[in-house]
């Protein structure tokens, strides 16, 4: 494949050799029959009189003759040339010159009016001298009195190509005298003509057009072969100096012009804003007046940068772009509303955009230049190829002929009498031949006729693919593929054809556009006709589809727009058919012409608007665009187009942004939390932040953990778990970080900002992994639950701070129960989780309808974690249910008061008894749970300075043996009541010994309390009478008689029963003669007596719970360190190694309802684990 390819590309490199070989032999063969002919023409051999005579002289021809010579063109050229040969021109020599200073000659036409000329001028002396000057009368049309032509435009191409017929003349030597020049150019660069705008634009073309094809007179450089033939014209250096002087001095004047002209247009462009801005549009006398003199500085503009073109000097520099705008408003004239030039923005946005629509494939290096429709060279081979093989053939032929008659010759040696039959034997084989020849000739055509119908169909077939194969063409190499084998098929009908395929691409394919415009701008270098066709069919469609004002098939218009856009950033459509575009989409600013233009400015509006040709004109147009939106009043849906369209094309402009400089500390931090942190990583983490210097980095690092937000959200647990981490060894940390999270959560419901919902979020999930981690209890999560549903209601900023149609409050408690919600499975927290989700009902169904993603986050909420849990569906009913739990609440919460109020009145007694109260205190030190649990239900902290240790929240250590751990549990089998107690300290198995000295004092400690009670007892009575022991010893007996509770000093306190009042019993001591003898007796209950014995047994009550309390806590925090060191001991592995491992593990989870995380640290002289829960 690869030598196919070298032989294809030397093949076409041989060609173009070829090719370039005939192009230089043809120009030398020109250059050569000029210079023969300016030799004949220098030196004629006129004919005589005599000669003369003998040619026609009859009116008649010559007037034919003349006649024809007003119609000089290169095909009559033959024939007219042999017309003159045939006449005699002597008497008729002025009309001949007036007919062809008459004659309209085109550019073709130029050279067969040379050789005409030559002839005439070889042949009569006097044609000269008359032809200058009928070709001067052209130039000075004040001293001729045939000047009655009132066409500019048609004396314009007549002064050109009277100009190019001169220098022609010249060259060839017809006219010998180079002064007529100088005199033609000092009146073209005349400055009376400079007075007149059309006749400075006329006079500007014929000069550049004698300064490319007369270089010689400016003694400008020449290159090629035509340098020799120049130099033979005789050109003085003065006269060189002349013309150059008298060009430069022209062209000073010329750029003096420019810049007024510019000024001008500038003055009147701030004329044209302040009108603007004043009346809100311009007159028609003053857009027609800006617009002429803005169409009058480019023409100038264009002229003069040929003319410098052409003189080999840099065009003229204007300080702005030459390109202007119609209008402009106060902004675009001061400084800071124009782009900066000087730093011109890229017009495109990447490099890769930038190479689809500027690099496109160069198809000569790709396809025979026979291929591409450059076939006029090889038209001209192919004739001159003909041409010369009939010259041989002839040639051949005639070779052919004369050797018969030599043979026969050579034969009449022999025998004369055999020369007829032989000539007729030849005549006779000669028709033979011919026969065969002209069968032979018709059987060839016919094979080829059938050949070319063969390739033809073949062709048609191929091309009919390649069509298919179109819409298909989505990349940028598949679109240059097909280009390249098109131009194998290129013809004339296979170019309509594709013309027409592009054109209809289907509405709805937008996306081929830009790949259709890149096909057609890459066969534009070859085949221009494709491009100009395309562009026609496009415009006239938009001015039918504008001018119909339809408000049916929007996608052809927007097809058709986008279209014009993507091939103007090829440079296919000149920018000015965009603008007309956009002007009449914004004379019409409704319906359809919005999405129009709107399409139109996204396409290439930003490609405009960075070109510097057309960035202050595309400034305009932007600032009518918003102009006309403000004044419109436009639905949502076509503003929100229109500034989209406008600030695509011209964003706004912003500072750059400034990034924050952090030292390397701090981006370390950074690079561990939020890019090296993961599954894998977390124990490197920790180990890294760890080392790092505590006292200056920790504010950094709790700034950085709370920017949760920042990071993944599904890494958030990895966050927690470093905390936990953390808080081993710097447990402040971890304090701080619940109290920032908590204060976010707090800020955030004050706030309520839409842009912080996903910092909101992040940190409800971050306080559910708290809670996973034990960094918080569950009174923290059920506050923050119900701060969220109440915070901001029943005050003035409800409507603002939660608003109804706002259900994000709802999305933060459904994350958050989602995260920690699956604990709360038994015991108080799964009661307090209930009474929340009726709650939580109450304030979803005050929402109104939820939408469908809240609905199923609710479900599967529910559906998680209270499968069987009620779901109502109405206000009403949702409000009987709460009611009904309040009723409960406050009937269990009677219940609960009196039953304590029982029980401390019964527990003196027993200690009385000197019964051991062990059976109260659970096996590892545990007080009773009636007394020692936290979470009541009533949603209040931590009661009157209680350990925080304890959290009552956390499950009982019973879920943990399910789970296969080697810890014993602590709780026993009354753990599922609503009050509990748990330790967080770990419990580890008790030596037996250890177990029964520790009974053994504890026994002996209550035996001693036991008897400082009874001697206190004993000494109680202060009277001046003793107290009979019988009172003491038989008051225990009626301590539940009909519902009478007797207090230590006799009283009885009766209940009401059945509505009667209540009264109070007691003894009253009295004596008579030496005994002593109590007497029953009823005071009423309002009595100040009874109220100050209640006071006083209440307070005594309280006295002894508080020392009962401390003792406890004294006991279990005792307890509580021996049992960690006992931990820590027994744990204890030794080894040498060092090294740091950390991983995490979770327990059941939502089935066995406990929460736990083993955390294994190893260090240089052994390793221990733990175990949290």
């Amino acid at each position: 494949m690869d030598h196919h390819q070298e032989e294809e590309s030397n093949r076409e490199k041989q060609d173009d050799e070829k090719e370039a070989l005939a192009r230089l032999e043809e120009i030398k063969k020109s250059i050569e029959a000029k210079m023969a002919l300016r030799q004949n023409n220098l030196n004629p051999e006129r004919p005589d009189s005599a000669y003369l005579r003998t040619l026609d002289s009859s009116i008649k021809r010559n007037t034919a003759v003349i006649k024809k010579l007003k119609q000089i063109n290169e095909e009559q050229r033959e024939g007219l040339m042999d017309d003159l040969r045939s006449v005699n021109l002597s008497k008729f020599v002025s009309e001949a010159v007036t007919a062809i200073c008459e004659a309209k000659l085109k550019s073709s036409d130029i050279q067969a009016a040379v050789q005409i000329c030559s002839l005439l001028h070889q042949r009569y002396k006097e044609f000269s001298p008359s032809l200058t000057q009928g070709l001067l009368k052209v130039f000075l049309p004040g001293k001729s009195a045939e000047d009655v032509d009132a066409d500019r435009n048609s004396k314009a191409m007549k002064k050109r190509s009277t100009l190019k017929l001169l220098l022609e003349l010249y060259y060839v030597g017809v006219i010998e005298d180079s002064n007529i020049f100088i005199s033609i150019i000092k009146d073209l660069t005349s400055a009376e003509h400079m007075k007149d705008r059309d006749t400075t634009q006329t006079n500007l073309t014929l000069l550049a057009g004698f300064a490319r094809q007369g270089r010689v007179f400016l003694g400008l450089p020449i290159s090629g072969q035509d340098e020799d033939f120049f130099k033979g014209l005789g050109v003085t250096a003065e006269q060189k100096k002349n013309f150059k002087k008298t060009f430069n001095t022209y062209y000073d004047a010329l750029a003096e012009l420019l810049q007024s002209e510019h000024k001008s247009l500038q003055q009147m462009e701030k004329e044209n804003a302040k009108l603007v801005n004043a009346k809100g549009e311009l007159s028609e006398d003053s857009a027609s007046s800006y617009e002429k003199l803005r169409k009058s500085y480019d023409h100038l503009y264009r002229n003069i940068s040929s003319l410098a073109e052409a003189l080999d000097m840099q065009p003229p520099i204007m300080p702005e772009d030459g390109t202007t705008r119609l209008t402009a408003g106060d902004e675009a004239s001061s400084p800071g509303a124009v782009k900066d030039t000087s730093v011109p923005e890229p017009v495109w946005d990447d490099e890769e955009t930038k190479t689809f629509y500027e690099c496109l494939p160069d198809l000569r290096a790709f396809v025979p230049a026979v291929l591409l429709g450059e076939v006029e060279p090889a038209k001209t081979k192919n004739k001159s190829s003909e041409s010369s093989s009939e010259v041989v053939e002839s040639q051949q032929t005639a070779e052919d002929t004369t050797e018969f008659p030599a043979d026969s010759g050579n034969m009449a040696d022999v025998s004369i009498t055999e020369q007829p039959k032989e000539k007729d034997d030849v005549d006779k084989e000669k028709a033979k031949g011919a026969k065969k020849e002209k069968g032979k000739e018709k059987d060839s055509d016919k094979k080829l006729e059938n050949e070319k119908e063969k390739g033809k169909s073949l062709d048609v077939a191929n091309f009919e693919r390649l069509l298919q194969r179109l819409p298909g063409c989505v990349s940028r190499d598949l679109i240059d593929q097909l280009t390249v084998e098109y131009c194998y098929l290129n013809s004339k009908t296979n170019r309509k054809k594709l013309v027409k395929a592009l054109f209809n691409v289907p509405r709805t394919s937008l996306e081929l556009l830009a790949y259709y415009s890149r096909m057609i701008a890459t066969l534009a270098t070859c085949m221009k006709d494709i491009p100009s066709t395309l562009v026609q069919m496009l415009e006239e469609e938009f001015n039918y589809l504008v001018h119909k004002k339809d408000q049916m098939n929007i996608e052809s218009k927007i097809r058709n727009i986008r279209f014009i856009g993507e091939l103007c950033k090829f440079k296919i459509v000149p920018s000015g058919l965009v603008f007309s575009c956009l002007k009449a989409c914004l004379d019409d600013f409704t319906h359809h012409n919005i999405d129009v233009a709107c399409n139109l400015l996204e396409t290439c509006g930003r490609f405009l608007y960075r070109s510097p040709e057309t960035t202050l004109r595309m400034t305009n147009m932007l600032d009518i665009l918003m102009r006309l939106k403000n004044v419109k009043n436009l639905d949502p849906r076509q503003s929100t187009l229109v500034e989209n369209a406008y600030y695509l094309c011209k964003p706004p402009e912003r500072s750059a942004r400034i990034s924050k400089v952090r030292p390397p500390l701090h981006q370390y931090i950074r690079k561990l939390l939020f890019s090296d942190l993961d599954k894998d990583s977390i124990t490197n983490v920790l180990k890294q932040l760890r080392k790092l210097p505590w006292s200056e980095c920790e504010q950094y690092i709790l700034k950085c953990f709370m920017k949760v937000h920042k990071g993944k959200y599904g890494q958030i647990h990895l966050i927690a778990s470093l905390t936990s981490g953390l808080s081993r060894h710097h447990e402040e940390f971890a304090v701080a970080i619940v109290d920032e999270v908590l204060e976010e959560i707090r800020v955030g419901l004050e706030l309520n900002e839409y842009g912080a919902q996903q910092k909101r979020l992040a940190h409800m999930r971050f306080l559910g992994e708290l809670y996973n981690y034990e960094h918080v209890d569950s009174s923290v999560i059920f506050e923050t639950l119900y701060l969220t549903l109440s915070y901001g209601h029943g005050t003035s900023e409800q409507e603002v701070l939660d608003p109804p149609e706002d259900f994000f409050r709802v999305r933060m408690v459904i994350i958050l129960l989602e995260t920690c919600g699956h604990y709360f499975d038994r015991g108080s927290s799964k009661k307090r989780l209930d009474q929340f989700l009726v709650h939580f009902q109450r304030y979803t169904l005050s929402k109104g309808h939820l939408p469908l993603d809240i609905e199923f986050d609710l479900q599967d909420l529910f559906a998680n974690l209270r499968p069987n849990m009620t779901r109502y569906t109405t206000i009403d009913e949702i409000n009987a249910a709460i009611l009904q739990l309040e009723e409960r609440e406050h009937a269990s919460t009677a219940d609960k008061v009196s039953v304590e109020r029982h029980s401390d009145t019964k527990r003196p007694g027993m200690f009385l008894n000197g019964k051991s109260n062990e059976k109260n205190i659970g096996e590892n030190g545990e007080a009773p749970k009636e007394e020692s649990d936290s979470d009541s239900g009533s949603g209040s902290a931590v009661r009157d300075g209680q350990n925080e240790e304890l959290d009552d929240g956390n499950h009982e250590r019973g879920s943990d043996s399910d789970d296969g751990d080697d810890y014993e549990d602590g709780v026993g089998p009354g753990s599922d009541d609503d009050n509990e107690f748990r330790v967080r300290q770990k419990v580890v198995t008790v030596d037996p010994e250890e177990q029964a000295d520790f009974d053994q004092e504890l026994k002996a400690l209550l035996q001693e309390s036991i008897e400082q009670r009874k001697l206190e007892l004993r000494g109680r009575p202060a009277l001046n009478m003793t107290i009979p022991m019988s009172v003491f010893e038989g008051s225990g007996k009626d301590h539940h008689h009909f519902g009478r509770v007797t207090g230590d000093n006799g009283e009885e306190v009766v209940d009401e029963e059945n509505g009667e009042p209540r009264e109070v019993q007691v003894k009253v001591l009295v004596k008579r003669g030496n005994k002593q003898q109590t007497k029953q007796m009823l005071i009423p209950s309002d009595c100040s007596l009874v109220q100050s014995t209640k006071q006083k047994e209440a307070a005594d009550l309280e006295e002894k719970q508080d020392i009962k309390r401390l003792v406890l806590e004294y006991n279990e925090r005792d307890e509580e360190e021996a049992n960690g060191l006992g931990t820590q001991a027994s744990n204890w592995i030794p080894g040498g190694s060092r090294g740091n491992t950390r991983s995490t593990g979770e327990g059941s989870g939502k089935g066995g309802g406990s929460r736990h995380r083993f955390v294994y640290h190893q260090g240089g002289g052994g390793s221990y684990y733990s175990r949290r829960k």
